[in-house]
């Protein structure tokens, strides 16, 4: 599908409004997103120029899909699934239930054949010590944060195939609320839903209700501030990972493997280590500055200019038990 600039933000507003709303908030305050991770993960991410994306059926989030999905399936049996498919019908005769079917059709594929690699907002005055809530969930015995700059998560081109989305943090009555907006969102604009034709709205709609699924997670994770980068190989295959397996804390499970480099020529920018990496922030651990000296030396093998400069060490102190 491709969009003059002025008919895809109209796009963004009916359909996507927490998206619309997330992006201006992350360009506001700098546009870049963080990765906790352990130092182990993040050597290889630097030293293989890779990064891993996980499929949601062996990841800590395969109930919050199941989350997004029973929120979304109250809200469609209901009153905001009333105003939604009448609107879609009033666009299109018979819609409605073309966009269900499908759907339904892909329902498989979306809980099987997708990975994700999940990433946090990061705030400007996170830059010196990070945010302890993470280095907690995500940082083990010696965490490292990986400060990326955002650009190419906001490319307008699709050639990578990974689809970047805010979390939003809902309960099911609130799910509903934000679906029943979306529904008038549409009812308010039915021509200029029906200028765009039947099968583009049909796909939108299904972006839509795929995004609302994998993307939707409880209220009580809300301070992760999560963005999600999503790739479905069956869906939309792509040149720039490769599917392999790979063993992780003990069990063999598919893992995407995303290569962290440009295609200019493409349009696809901002991707390699020395554009992506903002900042490295080591964090609270017992030998803070062995890790500095291991990851100044792997910054250098990256190319990143300037290396020394790239690395802070957390201001956070280490708690002992």
């Amino acid at each position: 599908m491709s969009f003059s600039p002025a008919d895809q933000d109209r796009i963004t507003h009916i359909f996507f409004p927490h998206l619309k709303r997330k992006t201006q908030e992350v360009l506001e305050a700098g546009g870049r997103f963080v990765y906790y991770t352990t130092a182990e993960t993040a050597t290889c991410i630097l030293t293989n120029k890779q990064i891993w994306m996980r499929n949601t059926t062996t990841m800590n989030d395969y109930s919050e899909v199941d989350h997004g999905f029973n929120c979304l399936n109250a809200s469609y049996n209901a009153a905001p699934g009333n105003i939604f498919n009448a609107t879609l019908n009033a666009c299109f005769p018979g819609l409605a239930d073309e966009v269900k079917d499908f759907f339904n059709g892909w329902w498989p594929s979306i809980r099987q054949d997708t990975f994700i690699a999940c990433v946090s907002e990061h705030l400007p005055e996170e830059d010196q010590h990070g945010r302890l809530s993470m280095w907690r969930a995500y940082g083990g015995q010696a965490g490292v944060a990986l400060v990326i700059n955002g650009a190419v998560m906001f490319s307008k081109s699709n050639t990578l195939n990974v689809f970047s989305s805010p979390i939003n943090y809902l309960n099911p009555d609130a799910f509903a609320a934000q679906f029943e907006q979306i529904a008038k969102n549409m009812e308010s604009e039915v021509d200029f839903i029906k200028s765009l034709g039947k099968e583009a709205v049909k796909q939108i709609v299904f972006i839509m209700l795929r995004f609302a699924v994998l993307c939707t997670k409880h209220p009580g994770f809300h301070e992760e501030r999560e963005w999600r980068n999503v790739a479905s190989p069956k869906m939309h295959p792509t040149d720039h990972a490769t599917l392999g397996v790979e063993i992780i804390r003990g069990t063999p499970q598919p893992v995407l493997k995303l290569n962290l480099q440009n295609n200019p020529e493409k349009g696809l920018v901002g991707l390699a280590i020395p554009d992506l990496l903002d900042r490295i922030i080591i964090g609270p651990c017992e030998f803070p500055q062995v890790i500095c000296s291991a990851f100044l030396k792997l910054l250098i093998d990256a190319e990143v200019p300037e290396p020394e400069k790239k690395i802070i060490v957390s201001d956070i102190p280490l708690r002992k038990l």
